[in-house]
């Protein structure tokens, strides 16, 4: 069989310290693309779902989920760099930099800062930096991550291993790019369908998001597809049921997905999503379990020079099988086994 013409992915050895990749393919983002992330997740915060809401508060346009761009982005990655993963490991200096609208064409660069072998000589640890464009060229995102890759040939030499050093944390005042200033005065309560507001979140604060959400096994590959993930863990069963797990994993960003729309009980008027600190996946997650959230707020930050937002510092942990209620400690400092997602980002909301 000749596979001359066909991309098998990068494997471990294939990466170098500074080695750049412009991705394929740029895409589009349609009103279909938005009413479809709408119907797998079901998020509700106001100005993205309503362009007359966003228009009234100061935004040119209805603004895509920031997520979305996210994922769309992280999706123009894969076939260069986890096509090959055994997992995606971590996030962390996550920037939204500008506002995303339907009609908007989105492209992908990376950039490999850092490589770690495994001890085991399979697989190794990848860290890229990764940028999302706009059409215009200018960007909108940006972002590091970790990924751990299989290796072709366990004995195949790789560079002396190189870590990154990432930021424990972005300054809340440095992620104010992505908010255009809004009109504060003409925010509608009612409509947003909370009233709490920035100075009504203390540090400290633990908020239950009561809510779950059932996996489900056509979903979350209609979710990954819609993003152009083309990971092979995540639709490949008949590879899947000899492997670690025996069926399909679910992306990460699914559950990221799902944990930011249930946060809207609780942080209903939290429209913007300005940074993600760091993440994990602690656990995986398949179709069939359902997940529930909590946040803890971390930070308040009331942005000198901005009198119409603040900024919370958020951890939401996300759960599966399991409520809230069946994790007493905020901390979960060990990440049991339900436990699947913990984030650290931060949120913009009217003051």
């Amino acid at each position: 069989m000749n596979h001359a013409k066909t991309n098998p992915g990068h494997f471990f050895e294939d990466f170098w310290i500074g080695q750049i990749l412009r991705h394929p393919t740029p895409k589009t983002i349609t009103t279909g693309d938005v009413a479809l992330y709408g119907a797998l997740y079901g998020a509700r915060f106001a100005p993205q779902s309503s362009d007359a809401f966003a228009r009234s508060i100061g935004y040119d346009h209805q603004p895509v989920d920031d997520l979305l761009v996210f994922h769309i982005v992280f999706g123009k990655t894969v076939p260069d760099i986890s096509l090959n993963a055994v997992a995606n490991l971590g996030y962390a200096a996550c920037r939204f930099l500008a506002p995303v609208k339907a009609g908007d064409t989105l492209n992908a660069v990376s950039e490999i800062i850092g490589l770690k072998e495994n001890s085991n000589k399979q697989t190794g640890v990848v860290y890229v930096r990764s940028q999302g464009f706009r059409q215009d060229g200018t960007m909108v995102l940006d972002y590091v991550r970790w990924v751990m890759v299989k290796k072709r040939d366990v004995n195949a030499r790789v560079p002396a291993p190189h870590v990154p050093t990432l930021p424990p944390a972005l300054r809340a005042d440095e992620l104010t790019s992505g908010c255009p200033q809004i009109a504060r005065e003409d925010w509608d309560f009612h409509l947003s369908g909370q009233a709490h507001v920035f100075g009504d979140y203390r540090v400290g604060e633990r908020i239950d998001h009561l809510d779950g959400m059932t996996v489900e096994e056509a979903e979350h590959m209609l979710a990954t597809r819609l993003f152009q993930n083309t990971a092979k863990v995540h639709f490949d069963q008949w590879a899947q049921a000899a492997g670690r797990f025996g069926k399909r994993l679910v992306y990460g960003g699914h559950i990221i997905s799902i944990a930011r729309a249930l946060s809207f009980n609780g942080l209903g008027n939290a429209f913007h999503i300005a940074g993600i600190n760091g993440g994990r996946h602690a656990n995986p997650v398949f179709a069939g379990d359902t997940i529930y959230a909590w946040s803890e707020v971390l930070e308040t930050e009331p942005l000198p020079g901005r009198n119409d937002v603040g900024a919370l510092r958020l951890r939401t942990i996300a759960t599966k099988n399991h409520p809230c209620a069946d994790f007493p400690g905020a901390d979960v400092a060990e990440l049991p086994a339900d436990v699947v997602l913990e984030l650290d980002y931060w949120v913009m909301l009217p003051r």
